[in-house]
């Protein structure tokens, strides 16, 4: 099939391939994305890259009490528009009024005008002129902290991160918060990855150990290894905490007496 300028741009943003490894890899997997990625990582041609975060709309993050929102726009120049703003601190305070833990939910709650957050959104959008929605929402029942991060003094807030927790240092959970929002975790332990990824991430072990010549009895632990290496990267609690790299996050919030339940990251403009 012919394969489009446009994909293997993309490939190569999601990846750090080549532009003729990328094309190569799309047209062996006939289009398919997912299929190419993992092709050029068995090949040891693409960087460990989170597609979803890169694809992720611009705009901003907004928080009120137990709420955080992600409000998505094509560029960052409407991400601070001060209407824009507005809106998007309306619509936090919407989400935590509604006590909305889901996007859908989020979109059906009610603003103090009596509009809801997708209506409200639509109107914005056709004003402005340029695609408006919310990309995403979250809500916490629990003793939550929200950390909203600046990537530049003129722009809103594009990272932000919400973590529910008990105990009561401040500076722990507040490092914790900091953590997460450099550096990117996506479950809180490797008991909450899915199998169907760990499963996946164990073939393309396999494949790339087999691609690098080794022999077929230590393949398995050499998966188990590059496993580990996953977890540790993927997973809040067994990351190197970036405030002490000897120790990792769970052994700095036992020292504390304080327990992550849960957490969101949303970000904005990557």
């Amino acid at each position: 099939m012919a394969i489009k300028a446009a994909d293997v741009k993309k490939l190569r943003d999601a990846t750090g391939a080549g532009m003729m490894d990328a094309k190569k890899a799309l047209t062996e997997a006939d289009g398919d994305f997912d299929k190419a990625v993992d092709i050029l990582r068995v090949a040891g041609q693409a960087k460990a890259a989170k597609r979803s975060e890169r694809e992720a709309s611009n705009g901003l993050v907004s928080a009120s009490g137990n709420a955080l929102v992600h409000v998505g726009s094509e560029t960052d120049f409407v991400a601070k528009n001060d209407e824009f703003i507005a809106a998007a601190a309306q619509i936090a305070q919407a989400v935590e009024a509604a006590k909305a833990d889901s996007k859908d939910a989020a979109n059906e709650a009610t603003l103090a005008d009596g509009r809801t957050v997708a209506q409200t959104l639509a109107e914005l959008a056709a004003k402005i002129g340029e695609k408006i929605e919310l990309a995403d929402a979250a809500y916490f029942e629990g003793t939550t902290q929200v950390y909203l991060h600046r990537r530049s003094q003129d722009l809103p807030p594009q990272v932000g991160v919400m973590v529910e927790y008990s105990g009561d240092d401040a500076d722990a959970i507040h490092g914790t918060c900091l953590q997460i929002a450099a550096m990117s975790p996506r479950w809180l332990s490797r008991e909450e990855v899915p199998a169907d990824v760990v499963e996946h991430e164990r073939t393309v072990a396999a494949d790339i150990a087999r691609e690098e010549g080794k022999p077929e009895k230590i393949i398995d632990r050499i998966v188990e290894g590059r496993l580990g290496g996953f977890f540790k990267e993927n997973c809040l609690l067994e990351q190197p905490a970036i405030s002490d790299d000897k120790k990792t996050v769970a052994d700095l919030l036992k020292a504390a007496g304080v327990t992550v339940t849960r957490f969101v990251r949303f970000s904005a403009g990557e």
